[in-house]
């Protein structure tokens, strides 16, 4: 049974940083890609970064680039969003998901993505 669960979200001011952390069991970790999304209220869910199974590559959403930092740990089946200098509109439930791929799919679309977590909240207050 694959389980993929999230933690680390919060109430945060603008310009403060959180880190979010997955965890995947079932799976064979260092053999999917993994990404962050987030859905905020009234709005799709949107990719924010993708990071492929070796950590060569990684890639950012526009609104996201110089200011999160994706990352795994394969060894503890971990993976990791750094968000720094956040801002009111990065508030959003923040899912983190696994593809059977050992890259990333272009423009990391949401049905493209095998498993789920239930999703972390991240609020930014101004």
């Amino acid at each position: 049974q694959v389980q993929v669960e999230e933690s680390g979200g919060g109430l945060v001011q603008a310009g403060g940083s959180l880190r979010l952390s997955c965890t995947a069991s079932g799976i064979n970790f260092d053999e999917y890609s993994m990404g962050w999304f987030r859905q905020a209220p009234g709005k799709q869910n949107d990719g924010v970064a993708c990071i492929d199974w070796s950590s060569t590559h990684t890639f950012y959403a526009r609104s996201a680039k110089g200011r999160f930092t994706i990352s795994r740990f394969n060894a503890n089946n971990t993976l990791y969003l750094q968000m720094n200098n956040l801002k009111p509109e990065d508030t959003a439930i923040y899912f983190c998901a696994a593809v059977s791929f050992g890259w990333c799919p272009p423009g990391q679309k949401e049905e493209d993505f095998h498993f789920w977590g239930q999703g972390t909240q991240v609020t930014v207050s101004s």
